[in-house]
């Protein structure tokens, strides 16, 4: 044996070299955007820094998370009710719950909030009574349906109709076994559901159930049509006085941005706790599973 052949195998790793060039491009890029809004005197910074947690900006905000909460909080309660009906075994029950679903996301949710805003055009007082007897109360409607009566119905009612899809797969993910064992220990419908069903499936709906409360975060910004004051309604109310509009924009994109960031935050510790338990596919090792290869393999006297 020669001692060319008795060398031992030196692996030398892959230098990526395009890898590297594509992040040194990325990071010139980031640059210059950097670059540019720090020395274009059109972002006005000291507009941005004065308005940035003025009252009527910081009376947005949490007007902004609250119809977020209440409009989630309709959103998922009905659509569990929603979902629910869908696999209902009752084609009645079933049927208004596909057409309620098809309904509300068939039609554009600006559309739906300024239906429920002009809702007393079409009735101009709610009332409540016997069918066919005496009329036990009524309601004006335009004093029943504020801006933000309007906002919270039209979120809520539309998210309602995604909800349900959402929670209708996470049910449908749970395996029919673990229904069948609840129903041999006596367990009614409900507590099936209650108690062994949804808390298997929420693993499957929490991921797009964060996504959607990310995305009502964006879409109470529509209620600017009806006049709810939220976050862009307040600022396009200040750049309506001060001609200021880009730095308005900027403090409003900034606190969408930070809401955003503790949504995620709260979403992921959530997968996190409804994830125990499971593991990836990917992350799965057996006794027959090959070892990994080095990536370039040069043999060296």
């Amino acid at each position: 044996m020669t001692d060319q052949q008795a060398a031992p195998a030196v692996v030398v790793p892959s230098r990526h070299t395009g890898r590297w060039i594509t992040a040194g491009a990325v990071l010139l890029i980031v640059a210059l955007l950097l670059y540019s809004m720090a020395t274009n005197t059109r972002f006005e910074w000291h507009v941005v820094g004065k308005y940035l947690f003025a009252k009527p900006i910081l009376m947005g905000v949490l007007n902004t998370m609250i119809l977020t909460v209440l409009a989630m909080v309709i959103g998922i309660l009905l659509g569990i009710v929603i979902a629910v009906g869908r696999l209902s075994d009752n084609l009645i029950v079933s049927k208004a719950a596909w057409f309620y679903a098809w309904f509300f996301r068939g039609t554009p949710l600006l559309v739906q909030l300024l239906f429920w805003f002009f809702l007393s055009a079409l009735v101009p007082r709610i009332a409540l009574g016997v069918p066919f007897g005496p009329e036990l109360f009524s309601l004006d409607t335009n004093a029943l349906i504020t801006p933000f009566m309007a906002a919270m119905l039209g979120l809520g009612l539309n998210e309602a109709a995604y909800m349900s899809e959402i929670v209708r797969s996470g049910i449908s993910s749970v395996t029919p076994g673990q229904t069948e064992a609840a129903k041999s220990i006596g367990m009614t419908r409900l507590q099936t559901m209650r108690r062994v069903v949804l808390p298997q499936a929420m693993r499957i709906i929490i991921p797009p159930t964060g996504n959607e409360t990310i995305g009502m975060l964006k879409q109470t910004s529509l209620v600017l049509v009806i006049g709810y004051s939220e976050l862009l309604t307040s600022a396009s109310l200040i750049y309506a006085r001060t001609y200021q509009t880009i730095p308005l924009l900027i403090v409003a994109a900034i606190w969408y941005l930070f809401i955003t960031a503790l949504l995620s935050i709260a979403q992921y510790f959530l997968e996190k706790r409804y994830g125990r338990g499971f593991s990836p596919l990917s992350a799965i090792r057996t006794d027959k599973a090959e070892p990994a290869t080095p990536a370039v393999t040069e043999i060296r006297p």
